[in-house]
This record gives structure tokens, C-alpha cells and sequence, in this order.
């Protein structure tokens, strides 16, 4: 909506949302506004920041998109996510104490 509506494209759209989604760390930081608040701002723009550079990449040229198509792009953030959360995991296991065994 945000893109075909106003007219903006995906790539505009995206930077719109990405820009919203900015305003509440600069709330927080400089004004002490509400953690709660501004956590809920910033997680209910993920969505649709997501969404319309997903759809820019995704959509057709006559579009205004790249035209890379919806299954190549779900296959690459699919395998984006699949390694950060692969890497996260390592990590926080080696961060992790040692246990220690009965008995020692």
C-alpha cells in the first residue's frame, strides 16, 4: 500500500520506513522516551520495511523493481537468516560456562 498508493515505488517505500523506523532510537536517546514505547514502534516497522525491500527485489521492472523474482529472493533471505541465527548460536555457545562434573 504504501508503495503503489502514494506512488512512492518499493525502493522509495522502503526508505520511508526505513526512516521511521530510526525515530525511535533518537527518541530514546535524546528525549528518554518510554522503552516499551519505542520498542513497539521499531518492531511493528519491521514488517514493512522488510516487505517492500523484499518486494523491490522481487517485483518486475515495469513494476519498478529489480525482477529478481519472489522464489530466488525467499531463497536468499531464507538462507540470510538460516546463517545468522547458525552464527548466533555458535556463539552463544562458546560463551557459555563449562559445567562443571559431579564430583569435581
Amino acid at each position: 500500500m504504501a508503495a503503489r498508493t502514494p506512488g512512492l515505488g518499493w525502493f522509495a517505500a522502503g526508505l520511508v520506513f526505513a526512516a521511521m523506523i530510526a525515530v525511535p532510537g533518537v527518541l530514546r536517546a535524546r528525549f528518554g522516551v518510554s522503552e516499551v514505547l519505542t520498542f513497539w514502534w521499531a518492531y511493528v516497522l519491521t514488517r514493512p520495511l522488510g516487505a517492500s525491500f523484499a518486494d523491490w527485489f522481487a517485483v518486475p521492472p515495469q513494476d519498478r523493481g529489480l525482477g529478481l523474482g519472489t522464489g530466488p529472493v525467499t531463497l536468499a533471505l531464507l538462507t540470510v537468516i538460516v546463517l545468522l541465527v547458525g552464527a548466533l548460536a555458535v556463539r552463544a555457545r562458546r560463551a557459555a560456562p563449562m559445567p562443571v562434573a559431579a564430583g569435581d
